[in-house]
């Protein structure tokens, strides 16, 4: 792939501040002309990326505004890095958009790797889905216990519930009442783990972030998959990488150190189970147990939203902070 690096990198990051060179050169890169199934992606092993006209669209609407971005941070760093995470619900396009943006910086002569944060919860996915669904179960029946309203009789239910893998499904309200108290116990236990320090390893990757920005030029980055044996580390070469893209739903969390620009994808909950229905995740997407965690992870993404320096809609617009809970509180008064 070419790309304008006549110049040294520092020369380059000089020029990128000049408008005219800039826009120039973001132009060109823009107007390649893009091998889908040949662009570096992540390094979540076995993740199914599918880049298509829809992701194009919002990486080219992103870029101009990252790289207008990137320049400060690039100067004010004496190794000219930065770390860049591209943020939001389940199938908002994550993993398409951030190999799309590595890509154009690529070939802008800003080298960029892209890493996946999902390599970094403490359980593969079937023990931290596991996890999840215990917390939750655990936190329910302890509910109904400190409210007084648990005996046999409603253990006996909840375990019919529990084994059709109904027992987050808000409709059982009307036939059992007490189901209240161990859907909100279960939703709270639930809030203090999905996204938390018990869930992630954020020691770990905060620890490769620093790195990073403090100039390492090879880093051990860990790769996960879905079986107990798919775990192991890749001595990853970063001297030639400016940017370093974090592509993650928990990209923007407060756990999270030394992001210097983070782009939130936003979706609804309902566009984002749409998107997972089709994309046949994890099975089970239908789930009411899913729909909870989808939407406990969409009130943390709006509770970060305000520390976004983008955020993109589901129809690609770039959107103010103000704009952003329009569209996903309408009737609040913000």
């Amino acid at each position: 792939m070419s790309n304008f690096m006549g110049n040294t990198r520092t020369d380059l990051i000089e020029l990128l501040s000049d408008n005219g060179y800039l826009n120039k050169k973001l132009q060109e890169v823009m107007d390649l002309q893009i091998d889908t199934d040949s662009i570096p992606t992540g390094d979540m092993p076995g993740d199914k990326v599918a880049i298509g006209p829809d992701h194009i669209k919002k990486a080219k609407l992103i870029l101009p505004k990252l790289v207008e971005l990137l320049g400060p941070v690039l100067k004010d760093n004496p190794f000219q890095r930065a770390v860049v995470s591209v943020y939001g619900g389940s199938g908002v396009g994550k993993s398409e958009i951030a190999s799309l943006l590595s890509y154009y910086l690529n070939a802008l002569g800003l080298g960029s790797y892209t890493l996946s944060g999902d390599n970094y919860p403490h359980r593969i996915p079937k023990y931290n889905d596991a996890e999840r669904l215990r917390i939750f179960r655990q936190n329910g029946v302890r509910g109904l216990i400190s409210k007084g309203v648990y005996n046999r009789e409603i253990g006996e239910t909840l375990k019919e519930l529990q084994l059709k893998g109904c027992d987050a499904d808000p409709a059982n309200i009307k036939d059992h009442p007490w189901m209240s108290v161990y859907l909100d116990a279960g939703a709270c236990g639930l809030k203090d783990y999905l996204g938390s320090e018990k869930e992630i390893d954020f020691k770990e990757l905060n620890g490769i972030i620093s790195q990073f920005k403090n100039g390492a030029d090879k880093i051990y980055l860990k790769r996960m998959g879905r079986e107990e044996h798919e775990l192991w580390y890749d001595l990853v070469d970063f001297g030639n990488v400016n940017v370093f893209i974090i592509e993650w739903t928990h990209g923007n969390s407060y756990y999270l150190r030394g992001i210097d620009v983070p782009v939130m994808l936003n979706s609804t909950p309902k566009e984002t189970l749409e998107h997972r229905r089709k994309r046949n995740r994890d099975g089970g997407v239908d789930s009411p147990f899913t729909t909870l965690v989808l939407s406990i992870e969409q009130d943390l993404l709006v509770s970060q939203a305000k520390r976004a320096k983008l955020i993109v809609s589901k129809s690609c617009e770039i959107l103010s902070y103000e704009e952003f809970l329009k569209v996903m509180m309408p009737d609040s008064e913000q």
